[in-house]
């Protein structure tokens, strides 16, 4: 099973809001990245937003400088946001950081949880799901031939129009990251494209029918069972022990999502409803390097096997130092704990 990291690239919240703290925000994250991938970690994914808090709108530039100081870690946004951007210039980057990284360049592609793309590119919030569609189909195409003639509603047509450059890859990696609608998992299996389900609340096991759907679509439309990978994506934290997890990652978890939540007409976060989140069957993989390999092991069991597992630990406003021995426990504990008992 792969392991690794997601990151939004958020600003520190406990220093002001400058563009020297923004500068060092960015290189504190270069950083992790680096010691994430001589850790033995697998994956570190970039997200995209185009918010106040994060630094992560243009998450190809992070990734390639990223490239430059790593050497085996796969390279990936988590979520490039397509419905907002156009397919050419995902391609287009995509393949330069595959060339950069010497082909360890992934994208998980998806139509993101907050909508702020689409007023600041001018796109219009009805169409939400139909753009995703058309410009998911382009860059498919564009993935599987370097010249094409396309046409659709959203986008000007191509005409046998060469798209340069190419990445190593010729497969270059395209997972579907999803939510919770259904008719998105079926669309990742009739493709065949592998899935990233994000389960950032409720009990991971509700999930498995929605799993079952996509490789069950994906079996109808004639694709092979290793293709259809799935991935978990949830929030986490690993400490010493528990009560030191919890310590250190509550706090700035529940300010987050307690501001975040009014945005959304949530309820404000309570302590019991966490701590039924990082329990047996709750999402999130908090704990002890022990405890959280068990529970990893539990997900997987419960969705029916999962490829990769990545951690969203940078949204609790949780210290450089404390990241980075999370990061060194996933790396060299949790890790080899859980390929262990597979």
């Amino acid at each position: 099973m792969e392991i690794g990291i997601d990151s939004f690239a958020a600003k520190d919240s406990s220093k002001p809001d400058t563009n020297k703290n923004s500068q060092i925000a960015i290189s504190e994250l270069l950083e992790r990245i680096a010691f994430a991938d001589k850790s033995g970690l697998d994956f570190f994914g970039i997200g995209e937003h185009h918010r106040k808090e994060f630094l992560d709108s243009a998450p190809t530039m992070i990734l390639a400088a990223a490239a430059a100081k790593t050497e085996k870690i796969i390279l990936s946004s988590a979520v490039t946001v397509l419905s907002a951007a156009d397919p050419v210039r995902v391609f287009q980057n995509f393949a330069t950081l595959d060339l950069i990284s010497n082909g360890r360049a992934e994208m998980v592609v998806g139509r993101g949880s907050f909508t702020d793309a689409f007023p600041l590119f001018g796109l219009n919030l009805h169409h939400y799901d139909e753009l995703f569609v058309e410009k998911l189909d382009l860059l498919l195409k564009i993935k599987e031939s370097e010249t094409i003639t396309w046409s659709g509603k959203f986008r000007p047509a191509l005409n046998n129009q060469a798209i340069y450059p190419r990445p190593i890859q010729e497969d270059i990696p395209i997972w579907l990251g999803v939510g919770g609608t259904p008719q998105s998992f079926v669309r990742a299996g009739v493709l065949g494209l592998p899935l990233m389900v994000a389960i950032i609340g409720g009990d991971t096991h509700r999930f498995r029918p929605l799993v079952d759907l996509y490789r069950e679509a994906g079996r109808k439309a004639g694709h092979s069972p290793e293709k259809l990978k799935v991935g978990l994506h949830s929030l986490g934290y690993v400490a010493k022990d528990l009560d030191t997890a919890i310590e250190e990652y509550y706090p700035g978890y529940a300010e987050m999502f307690t501001r975040i939540g009014k945005e959304r007409g949530w309820p404000p976060v309570t302590k019991s409803h966490f701590m039924s989140q990082i329990g047996p069957l709750g999402a999130f993989l908090v704990g002890s390097p022990e405890e959280v390999a068990a529970k990893i092991l539990r997900h997987s069991e419960a969705l029916g096997g999962v490829s990769r597992v990545t951690f969203q630990m940078d949204n609790a406003g949780l210290s450089h130092e404390k990241l980075l021995n999370a990061i060194e426990l996933i790396g060299n504990k949790v890790s080899p704990l859980v390929n262990a008992a597979i």
